[in-house]
């Protein structure tokens, strides 16, 4: 008869014994991934030792805990805890998540010396996922979440040495360089910057020369000017340094400023591509919003859009949320277990499991044509034209050489006593804008490699890549694309979402 000795032991999870009592800081949880790693962190990692939420109070919810419980809690990504144990659920939620009340971008969050510094010896890790992913943001904004507020971050790691820092950046930190993009420091496209000696750039003069020059603009304009104004000044920036828009230039600039801040200490950089719905967790397809590729989608469902500048042999990296969320939480698990370093992955499916962006449009339309009636908040009718990727320049001929005498006609119209602007010349408006926005991520000539990534998923055993899997090859593009994604948007994005409330037992806790 065996024996319990004989029995062999079943494997450990890596990452739940190492994050068993840690107290874990997270930020940007009023957005899409902070919300999907804030899940996975509760329903996957019950021991953690707490969960601390930067967030920041609004006019209807002035205190980080009220809004915590009103916009957050009530989220649908929270539907499978409910459902699979609502009374474990309201526990956590009273019991081990704490919320601060502060400003990721003021001086120590907004809080006071004392608070800042009792919040920073009680951490273990701190996972900051806030960002401005707006792509034509003013060039101040953009600057103050994705950069500046990054000293923040640095000023806890100051304070207590065994921090351990995962900032989530983006893989397209590596602005218009081409070829193989791999997991290490990005050198700039354009315009030369200062290296140091450890790879890291030397941006503390470009970050007070832009200074200056947001300086400049705020004097000498206001209002919808100004906007206007630090809009074309982000624009022109990052193009001059090799980026193609503001949101991308500004998070490489944080990059640096966190290794240069940060040697010798617990860092990891984890880069995701273009971030879309879940694979699987919460649930198939869960989204909030409509990201990079939906606008475009979305666009082409309401027939404004049926042709894009693209190019169809290159590899659009779209990677699903809960694969990202699931590299987060290894990439913390890593950073406490192991010496401190600086580590950088990139969660993609280019290197691995590509999808073309012709594949895309085709998975894409295929769905359209057959089973538009599915998705009712998508698609009003079946779509009658198809969407067609072209060459940029002969986008810009096309749509110029249309435009002008349809502007001619619109202003005639206009004359004679129509009110209405001409329905094709929005339509080629709206075209135009999100070619502007999204052009430049649709004619890829980049690939970026995920190899560190997979090879610390391997690290951590069969039961943490099973529990926090992160390898794109698992992926079906069809069925992914076709039953999953455009599910999704269906579902989560685009209907309104149901609201949810505890059952009391949590309502009443003051912030922390």
């Amino acid at each position: 008869m065996a024996t319990s000795q004989d029995t062999p032991a079943a494997p450990a999870s890596q990452v739940l014994e190492t994050l068993r009592g840690k107290q874990v800081l997270v930020t940007g949880t009023t957005g899409f991934l902070g919300k999907v790693v804030l899940e996975k962190l509760m329903r996957a990692v019950p021991d953690i030792g707490g969960i601390h939420l930067l967030i920041r109070g609004n006019k209807r919810h002035p205190d980080a805990r009220t809004r915590f419980m009103n916009e957050i809690v009530t989220s649908s990504v929270f539907e499978r805890m409910r459902e699979e144990d609502l009374e474990g659920f309201e526990a956590f939620v009273e019991e081990k998540v704490h919320c601060v009340t502060g400003e990721v971008t003021e001086p120590a969050f907004g809080l006071t010396e004392k608070a800042f510094g009792a919040l920073a010896d009680q951490l273990d890790a701190v996972i900051n996922s806030a960002a401005s992913v707006n792509f034509r943001e003013e060039l101040d904004k953009a600057l103050a979440i994705n950069t500046l507020c990054l000293d923040n971050i640095a000023e806890l790691a100051r304070q207590n040495d065994r921090l351990a820092v995962v900032q989530v950046s983006t893989c397209y930190v590596n602005g218009m360089n081409s070829g193989q993009v791999s997991e290490s420091i990005i050198k700039p496209a354009g315009e030369s910057i200062p290296q140091n000696p450890e790879g890291y750039y030397e941006t503390s003069d470009l970050i007070r020369l832009l200074q200056d020059k947001i300086a400049d603009v705020r004097a000498r304009y206001s209002g919808k000017a100004l906007e206007k104004k630090l809009v074309e000044l982000g624009i022109r920036e990052a193009n001059r340094y090799g980026w193609s828009d503001t949101y991308t230039f500004t998070k490489w600039l944080g990059e640096q400023l966190l290794m240069g801040a940060l040697s010798g200490r617990a860092l990891t950089i984890l880069r995701p591509s273009i971030i879309e719905s879940a694979l699987e967790e919460p649930a198939p397809g869960w989204i909030e919003g409509v990201k990079v590729a939906d606008a475009i989608i979305l666009a082409y469902a309401r027939e404004k859009v049926t042709i894009f500048p693209g190019k169809r042999s290159g590899i659009i990296d779209v990677i699903p949320v809960d694969l990202v969320a699931n590299s987060i939480i290894l990439s913390v698990s890593e950073a406490l277990a192991e010496a401190p370093a600086h580590r950088i992955y990139q969660c993609c499916s280019g290197s691995s499991n590509p999808v073309s962006l012709g594949e895309f449009i085709d998975h894409l339309l295929a769905e359209a044509k057959a089973n538009y009636a599915s998705y009712d908040q998508l698609f009003y009718r079946q779509p009658s034209k198809p969407f067609v990727a072209i060459n940029r320049k002969l986008f810009d001929t096309l749509v110029s050489g249309v435009r002008i005498p349809l502007s001619v006609t619109d202003r005639v119209l206009k004359m004679l006593g129509h009110s209405r602007e001409l329905k094709i010349l929005r339509n080629l408006d709206t075209t135009r804008s999100l070619a502007t926005i999204f052009g430049f991520y649709t004619a890829p000539d980049y690939i970026f490699r995920n190899d560190g990534l997979i090879a610390l998923s391997g690290r951590m055993g069969e039961l943490d890549q099973m529990l926090f899997p992160v390898d794109a090859r698992q992926v079906d593009w069809s069925t992914y694309l076709r039953k999953i994604h455009l599910a999704g948007l269906n579902r989560y994005a685009l209907k309104e979402r149901k609201l949810h409330s505890l059952r009391g037992r949590g309502t009443q806790k003051k912030a922390a």
